[in-house]
């Protein structure tokens, strides 16, 4: 096929600016052909001429329409792709010439040009849509050195530099905040409408824009690894890995058309042997080639599957190819990793139950005795206490906590082995979600403090939006503790919880889950190193929001820039919005085409008929194609 040819040459992918611009002067100069083809075929039309002249006005238009699709249909020919639609159009324009219907001859080639002009538009906006993306890169970055900032070319500032971003300007590299604290727009790369506060130590991405801090940043990665660069890297392979409806066309059309030609050379031939009315029969033979170009499929179905995908980068969702649109919109399982994808995989202090002493005096104590923990139990309870002193006489109890001398008491936080060990009785409060540190002061048990990693703010509403959406079933796959990971699951609403489990125990607890799906697909969301073998495992891997995590990354089929789990909702919703367009187009293309088929080898459809409905169809079902580009305004 010269049109699936065509895609695999272009690619729907993006190849930067001169890539744009070139595109956009190749449909400038194809609009100005079309319209001088149409005013010499006007010309045709009026003017008044007899004999040899006749057939003379019209070859001008025709040989200016036609010249570029008799070269595609010849180099077909010569490259094995005997009969694609070019051959067709040359071969029915050629049948009209010879039975003397030069106006339609010259109409068949103008009205296929305009198609196309039409295609390569829709195209351009779909990569324009994407290309957006490249305006994240800054084409300079401000960089400090021994002898002040100076503006350096993006591409040649080395990792290890000191950046420095004004307010309003976009961060070149990505890298760590070393000075200054902003709020940072991050709503191109994640889609995200909330600013960002960022301060020093926190990663940075570039292609983010400071809204109102000067931030000194060391970059950390060279602009071709950087995150834009990669996502641009993500969109473009995408274009590559090809869905099974477009290998459908492909296949669709490697049969359909010799039979059509065939069908056309019996059609004009066996009744002309028969009734001796060659004119007649040739003409509908001619009439039945025009007709049965397969044009609006070719060309809209790759075009639905690039407009979805376009559509999902702009919500910071990256698709990496029409194959993962069509999983996606069949997802009937639907895996959750519990730390960093459901929950923050942040502590914080949740409940405080002091015996025998205030809250904020436990709290103080226990505070305290953390004061040099590096463990982020410890951290959540320094956070949540209103002062804290240094202790003295601090001694560690591995795997079970610390004792230490603080406000001249002795302090002991821990588990409740340690409790045992000093030979305390402790309260065992029910069994719920988090980390439960008991207290003794002066070997007199004081209380709990229960620190637990908070779920994220949309993790209940994503899994009840999934139900709606018709997935079948939810499951959470954690390696933490059964006690720490089922009340989560319970809590967000998840039909099935398995805990304690390696990344082997993973692997395989996906190969039963994959199994039991049947004709639906299982999507595994996870966001770090840890999760990349399973990513890899299921139908549709998920990343979330790791585009640091690059062993994620690779392992995934789709990229969700930020952490959001309603972000897995939204690309079910742009994935079924593409395929719904797709089958759309497949049905109206070939549900016209039989008809009008029919019609021509009856005798009913004219050429111009025949035309209009090829023509007409091919530019529909792109309009309909283009509907893809808006799924994401919606989702």
């Amino acid at each position: 096929m010269a049109h699936t040819h065509h895609h695999e040459h272009h690619g729907c992918g993006c190849h930067g600016h001169c890539h744009s611009h070139g595109h956009e002067t190749n449909q400038r100069r194809e609009w100005i052909e079309i319209g001088i083809c149409v005013l010499l075929f006007l010309a045709a039309l009026l003017i008044p001429a007899e004999g040899y002249w006749k057939p003379g006005l019209f070859l001008v238009p025709y040989i200016f329409a036609g010249w570029r699709i008799w070269k595609e249909a010849l180099e077909g020919l010569f490259h094995g792709e005997l009969l694609d639609e070019n051959f067709l159009m040359a071969a029915a324009s050629l049948g009209a010439l010879i039975i003397g219907e030069y106006p339609e001859a010259v109409a068949v080639l103008v009205l296929y040009r305009v198609g196309e002009a039409f295609q390569s538009y829709a195209e351009g906006r779909s990569r324009r849509s994407i290309r957006s993306l490249m305006k994240l890169h800054p084409e300079t970055a401000e960089v400090e050195t021994e002898s002040g900032i100076v503006s350096v070319p993006t591409e040649e500032v080395e990792p290890g530099s000191i950046l420095v971003v004004k307010p309003g300007g976009r961060i070149p590299l990505d890298g760590t905040v070393l000075s200054g604290s902003a709020m940072l727009d991050t709503a191109a790369l994640t889609g995200e409408a909330e600013p960002r506060a960022v301060q020093p130590g926190d990663p940075v991405r570039n292609g983010c824009v400071s809204l109102d801090g000067v931030l000194r940043i060391r970059g950390e990665r060279r602009l071709e690894e950087s995150t834009v660069s990669r996502i641009m890297k993500l969109v473009e392979d995408a274009e590559g890995r090809k869905a099974a409806a477009e290998t459908f066309i492909t296949r669709f059309a490697r049969v359909y058309t010799p039979v059509v030609v065939i069908c056309a050379v019996l059609l004009a031939v066996v009744p002309s042997l028969i009734t001796g009315d060659w004119a007649q029969w040739v003409r509908r033979g001619i009439t039945f080639l025009v007709i049965s170009c397969p044009c609006a499929l070719v060309i809209s179905v790759p075009l639905s599957f690039f407009g979805g995908i376009g559509s999902a980068s702009r919500r910071g969702i990256l698709i990496k190819g029409s194959g993962f649109v069509e999983a996606l919109a069949r997802a009937d399982t639907v895996v959750f990793d519990k730390t960093g994808t459901l929950t923050t995989g942040e502590f914080t202090v949740t409940e405080v139950h002091p015996v025998g002493m205030e809250r904020e005096e436990l709290l103080f104590l226990a505070a305290s005795a953390e004061y040099y923990s590096t463990h982020p139990v410890g951290k959540a309870v320094r956070e949540a206490a209103e002062k804290v002193h240094a202790p003295e006489n601090v001694r560690e109890y591995p795997g079970q906590g610390i004792t230490a001398e603080a406000d001249g008491k002795t302090v002991a936080v821990g588990n409740l082995r340690l409790m045992e060990q000093l030979g305390i009785s402790a309260a065992i409060p029910a069994k719920q979600p988090g980390v439960i540190l008991h207290a003794a002061v002066n070997g007199v048990y004081a209380g709990y403090i229960l620190a637990a990693d908070t779920e994220k703010p949309a993790a209940r509403a994503a899994v009840k939006e999934l139900e709606k959406l018709g997935v079948r079933r939810t499951v959470m796959l954690s390696g933490d503790r059964r006690e720490n990971a089922e009340p989560y699951a319970k809590a967000l609403g998840l039909q099935t919880c398995r805990a304690e489990l390696t990344p082997e125990g993973k692997a395989e607890a996906m190969e039963e889950l994959t199994a039991a799906a049947g004709k639906g697909t299982v999507l595994y969301a996870g966001d770090g190193i840890n999760d990349a073998p399973v990513l890899a495992r299921a139908d549709v891997g998920i990343a979330m929001g790791a585009l640091g995590a690059d062993a994620a990354v690779e392992a995934s089929d789709v990229v969700l820039m930020d952490d959001d789990p309603m972000g897995i909702v939204r690309a079910i919703r742009i994935a079924r919005g593409t395929m719904a367009i797709v089958v759309q187009n497949v049905v109206f293309a070939i549900g016209i085409k039989i008809l009008l088929l029919v019609c021509g080898a009856l005798g009913y459809a004219s050429i111009w008929l025949a035309v209009f409905g090829d023509v007409g169809v091919a530019v529909l079902a792109v309009l309909n194609a283009m509907r893809a580009l808006r799924l994401g305004r919606k989702a």
